[in-house]
């Protein structure tokens, strides 16, 4: 089945657990992969919002992704080979080996996301790339780049954190510019190159945090060069805070900030509670 707008992964995805399927597969972005994680928890219920666990992954489809967007940080981050036609060739051979494992999620007021979340100035980015795909520009890692400098320049409020950690407690007690949430790593690519924030975010643990307290041209230039290093640690300094293996992160907002799920714009909110889902997902590969 062909997606035919924004959404409709969900749906199909939804209707593959009603049917009974064992496997969905998709052909497409991360964005294609939020949805269908999405429609195959539909029936969830809302986590952080209420005490029954998600269904169990032996009882939902199993998904099997192919890379077919632009960064396919999920599938990268399951191992899988970059060009789709190895990657299904990967797949079929672990289909008929039975290979499969359960990986866990991340939820942001109930809604999945499968590597990152972001609240701020990551977000503002995503929102504005979407806005020059939409008027018919080419994605590529210069495109990204210079839009993430447009936005950061010209647009960010740089002068007013508005983000406020209110879970772990005590984590930081001064509001900050931006947070971002890893469920994986890395948390992007620009390119072929893999982008860390936090390198120990994995499927198998909690969620890891990173957030900046300063956006000052020297200290986020500071931090952009750690995270385009492969190295095992987070970017250190007064400018950033970092946090590995949580259960949990609430943040609330003094005005409306961006969000984004997967490198997905979600729209504002005001206030977001993250959560870990162990275990939620099973896949191939």
């Amino acid at each position: 089945m062909e997606t035919r707008y924004r959404g409709d992964a969900t749906r199909l995805a939804s209707t593959a657990v009603s049917d009974k399927f064992g496997l969905v597969m998709t052909l497409g972005g991360d964005g294609t992969v939020n949805e269908a994680v999405n429609g195959l928890l539909r029936g969830a219920d809302p986590p952080g919002g209420s005490h029954e666990p998600p269904p169990a992954p032996e009882d939902l489809p199993a998904l099997a992704a192919l890379p077919g967007g632009n960064a396919n940080v999920f599938t990268r981050s399951l191992g899988l080979p970059a060009d789709p036609v190895d990657a299904a060739g990967r797949l079929i051979a672990d289909l008929a080996a039975g290979n499969e494992r359960n990986i866990g999620l991340g939820a942001a007021n109930g809604r999945y996301f499968t590597f990152n979340a972001g609240l701020g100035l990551d977000a503002e980015v995503v929102r504005a790339v979407e806005g020059r795909r939409a008027a018919g520009r080419r994605l590529t890692p210069a495109f990204f780049a210079l839009t993430a400098l447009s936005q950061y320049y010209r647009v960010t409020d740089r002068r007013s954190p508005a983000i406020s950690i209110i879970e772990p407690a005590g984590f930081s007690p001064a509001a900050v510019y931006s947070c971002i949430v890893s469920n994986s790593a890395p948390w992007t690519y620009l390119g072929r190159r893999p982008v860390f924030t936090n390198p120990d975010a994995s499927f198998d643990t909690g969620l890891d945090l990173l957030a900046l307290r300063s956006l000052g041209t020297i200290a986020t230039m500071r931090t952009l060069r750690q995270m385009l290093m492969e190295r095992r640690r987070p970017p250190r300094g007064r400018s950033v805070l970092s946090g590995h293996d949580l259960p949990a992160i609430g943040v609330r907002t003094s005005r409306p900030v961006a969000c984004q799920l997967d490198g997905e714009y979600i729209g504002e909110a005001e206030e977001v509670r993250f959560c870990s889902v162990p275990g939620a997902l099973r896949v191939i590969g």
